[in-house]
């Protein structure tokens, strides 16, 4: 067998297959942005979905990759075990319908065993196989593989109910008794059992069968094969590796992690603190390649798995005596280890070093108080002689100090302790509760219960097409309850047409009105939320009488709609516009559509620059300007996926989507109201941004009337200001403020040297007033200068001429005072300290302060109090 490094295994094994006709496929991101349905790409199949269940047909039906994975259902298991970790590598060869079982184990064995390949011993290769796949025995056979190296399991059946399944083989390494946790003649001893001799590294999938709703299988049509062999493990067999963990993809980061401990600390030398090595190794990977491919921490899904991995790793740090953040310094090590593979990691390493920064710092600012508490509560626990921590506890660990639930059962687990999980899961219901209440009931969606849920009357949206329309009331809700009439108040209704949006996506809901047949205003549209079986619920100030099963005339107001749509329209060109600038890392975070402004959040870690936004709001405006059409698609959600559209993971899609197009820039899925060309946007004017969590920034926009109002609020106060400084042009404003700025820089200059000036009378005659304390010389005054510069410049003075051993001056100005204390180097030397002295007189101005032993200086807030200060200078120094 060959002594390979990591790089050249991947590499070898896709040139092998490529070498049979297969293409390369370059690993997808983590973040599968064309299958809303995972969390993360977590396996090499995953990427294959659109070919095996023949949505797309691919140009070559044979393919290969490494694609880098990620799963984290059992996290807690990484660093315990030798093979357990969140982010893998899985090398793959597929076939579409193309070659099958022959091919797939002739191929498996050439690259295993060919002298010019992997040149495995055939000895040390052990294969398994499903019991009635006798196909796949004869092919092993062909390859020459012998019959006491095939076993036969039962589980080699690959099925994840409805879909294609079928047999799978399984091949197997033999390291060696020496590499063993089992005895030799341990029951479990052999290939396929739970042992460390035999370590499983292919696994082949003859998808073959179709699993039927009803239980049965029937073949395939065209018959499949999926691949799997895991780099980490591989690579581990290669290099001689008791675990995946003693190979070059960890170890360097272990190395590393080994440098910031503390005291003489090295792998392999404490089985604890080899946990920890593990861990931080195994996450430092995971949360490096989760942020450069477009994921960032926050507290909920595949954010809050980022976050978590963070925390773990800050946890373990610490547990191996490293201080402050030191996770973000791995991200090169990383990068450096994957480079002929993944380039792009050291390309965006400063981006993903922020990123991982900016959250360990924000964790261990908890930590500093979460951890005390959490030992606290594990002491009190024990003294009590229980054997669970107290769920109440947990949970102000969790909601107070950001303790993932996972954290503290690893800790008290490390203490032979466990978590009242019930009574933490009824803490956290309470605070739902809490929540709830707090909330109140704004949206009038409070009645959600069981009443709502039981009407499935039928209602149809019609506003895409029209602003008003003929609807028949058919169901009116009044405190909670169904009634056949209302005659005031506010109700809830349901009309089986509609042309009032339902809040949604961000936009908000229509306003307008509602009148009878005899044209009479009978009610206002306050609100409109969607009903828990989709219907369009209105919420009206019922105004006159109005009758279940009667028709009325639904009228949305058209100025406050259009207002709306075309900040919708807005916010699409904005999106797009910020990844053009940021770059296509920024991800919408969430939004809002008023008819006044438009709010967009979204991914970015630290403020946009000035220039950032000019060139965003630039690119808006020269897109409205460029009277493009904007058009809709309804259309099913892969077809919409082929042509482009952008989708929020967030939002949940049917089987049918809208598509909204803005010409050739902007396309994304989007069920809500638009302009039919961006010309009718007229302008758009970024008011503010700002930060409103971690990663995640805000804009604040306006535009049409609202923008050029803006503007012209701006212009008057220039023109106000214009006069102000009697000029004639606006134009001439900048070169007026220039010309200001440079007058008060003078004055400023003139002021101050006269202040010393001032300062410097004074002190010939402070100076002079020099007393003797308990055999120590001390000049303590008052003095009339501006400030703590003045002070500072006569301390100056004072430590020029030696005229004291101890000095002390105060200045009052206003509610301020300024004190200041110096000590000469024989003071100090007798045991006399600055800072000393300043902090027993600033409490007597009402401040505080501190300093060096030579200088240190003091504010406070009670100018009546600096002659009893100056006093008790005289005190503390007498008492020395």
């Amino acid at each position: 067998m060959k002594e390979l490094s990591s790089a050249q295994v991947r590499q070898m094994y896709l040139d092998f297959f490529k070498g049979k006709g297969h293409d390369v496929m370059k690993s997808a991101p983590l973040v599968p942005h064309d299958d809303p349905t995972l969390l993360w790409i977590n396996s090499g199949v995953a990427t294959m979905k659109k070919y095996f269940d023949g949505t797309v047909v691919p140009k070559n039906h044979r393919i290969t990759s490494s694609q880098k994975s990620i799963r984290t259902n059992d996290i807690e298991n990484v660093g315990h075990t030798a093979r357990h970790h969140t982010l893998f590598e899985m090398l793959g060869n597929f076939s579409v319908g193309d070659y099958f079982k022959k091919e797939a184990i002739t191929w498996a064995w050439e690259l295993l065993t060919s002298e010019e390949w992997f040149a495995m011993d055939p000895e040390k290769l052990y294969v398994t196989v499903y019991p009635k796949d006798t196909a796949a025995r004869e092919c092993w056979k062909e390859v020459g593989v012998e019959d006491s190296h095939i076993y036969e399991a039962e589980d080699n059946f690959w099925d994840i109910g409805e879909g294609p399944s079928g047999p799978d083989s399984e091949i197997f390494y033999d390291r060696g008794q020496e590499m063993n946790n089992v005895s030799e003649d341990d029951p479990e001893n052999y290939p396929g059992g739970e042992n460390e001799r035999y370590l499983e590294i292919w696994n082949i999938v003859f998808s073959e069968f179709n699993h039927k709703p009803d239980g049965t299988y029937e073949p395939l049509p065209h018959k499949n094969i999926d691949t799997g062999m895991g780099l980490e493990r591989v690579v581990s067999v290669f290099q001689h590796a008791k675990t995946n963990f003693e190979t070059d993809l960890f170890m360097p980061i272990i190395d590393e992690t080994a440098k910031m401990a503390k005291g003489d600390v090295h792998y392999g030398d404490d089985a604890e603190k080899d946990i920890s090595f593990k861990v931080i190794a195994d996450h430092a990977r995971a949360v490096t390649f989760a942020i450069g491919d477009g994921a960032l921490p926050s507290n909920e899904g595949r954010g809050y798995v980022i976050r978590r991995l963070i925390r773990r790793a800050v946890m373990h740090g610490q547990k191996l005596g490293v201080e402050g953040a030191f996770l973000y310094k791995l991200v090169p090590v990383v990068g450096k280890i994957m480079e002929s593979a993944y380039p792009e990691v050291l390309d965006q390493s400063d981006y993903i070093q922020k990123v991982i920064r900016n959250e360990e710092d924000r964790f261990n600012e908890t930590l500093k108080d979460g951890v005390g508490l959490l030992e606290d509560l594990i002491s009190e626990t024990k003294a009590k002689g229980e054997l669970k921590l107290a769920g109440a506890g947990v949970f102000k660990l969790y909601d107070t100090y950001g303790f993932p639930l996972e954290l503290t059962k690893e800790i008290a687990a490390d203490q032979g302790l466990d978590v009242d999980k019930a009574g933490f899961d009824e803490e956290m219901q309470k605070q739902k509760e809490r929540a709830r209440a707090a909330r109140g009931n704004a949206k009038s969606m409070g009645v959600q219960n069981g009443l709502l849920t039981d009407i499935k009357t039928p209602s149809e949206y019609v506003g895409y097409e029209k602003l008003a329309a003929d609807g028949i009331l058919k169901d009116i809700i009044v405190d909670n309850k169904l009634v056949d009439v209302v005659s005031e108040g506010e109700a809830q209704v349901i009309f089986d047409k509609t042309p009032f949006y339902a809040e949604m996506g961000g936009q908000v809901a229509d306003k307008g009105i509602i009148k009878d047949e005899d044209g009479k205003v009978v009610a206002e549209v306050k609100d409109v939320q969607h009903a828990p079986n989709g219907q369009n619920m209105h919420t009206l100030r019922v105004l006159a009488e109005m009758k279940k099963d009667v028709k009325y005339r639904l009228e949305v107001n058209v100025e406050f709609h259009d207002k709306v749509k075309k900040n919708h329209t807005a916010t699409h060109l904005l999106d797009q516009a910020l990844r053009d600038v940021l770059g296509e890392h920024t991800h919408q975070a969430g939004s809002l559509v008023e008819p006044n402004y438009l709010r967009f959040d979204f991914t970015k870690m630290g403020a946009t620059t000035p220039e950032e936004l000019e060139k965003v709001e630039k690119i808006v405006n020269e897109k409205i300007w460029a009277n493009m059409p904007v058009e809709t698609v309804v259309t099913d959600i892969e077809s919409a996926k082929k042509l482009g559209a952008i989708a929020l993971f967030t939002e949940k899609y049917g089987d049918t989507v809208r598509v909204v197009k803005a010409g050739n820039y902007s396309m994304e899925f989007c069920g809500g109201n638009h302009v039919e060309n961006t010309n009718e946007i007229g302008l758009f004017k970024i008011v503010s941004e700002s930060g409103v969590g971690a990663g995640v920034r805000r804009i604040e926009a306006v535009t049409s009337k609202e923008a050029f109002e803006y503007l012209e609020r701006r212009n008057v106060l220039l023109k106000e200001t214009a006069a102000e400084m009697k000029v004639a042009q606006i134009k001439e404003v900048p070169h007026k403020v220039q010309g200001l700025q440079e007058q008060i820089k003078e004055l400023e200059n003139k002021v101050s040297a006269l202040e010393d000036k001032f300062a410097s009378q004074q002190a010939k005659d402070v100076f002079k007033n020099v007393q003797t304390v308990a055999g120590k010389t001390l000049i303590a005054a008052a003095v009339k200068v501006s400030g703590m510069n003045q002070l500072r410049s006569l301390a100056d003075q004072w430590k020029e001429k030696s005229l004291s051993d101890v000095l002390v001056l105060g200045s009052a100005s206003g509610d301020k005072v300024s004190l200041i204390v110096a000590a000469s180097d024989d003071a100090i030397k007798s045991g006399i300290k600055a800072g000393d002295l300043i902090k027993a007189i600033a409490p007597l101005v009402g401040g505080g302060g501190g300093g060096r032993p030579n200088l240190a200086q003091a504010g406070g807030k009670k100018p009546e109090g600096l002659p009893e200060a100056l006093k008790a200078a005289e005190k503390w120094l007498a008492e020395k």
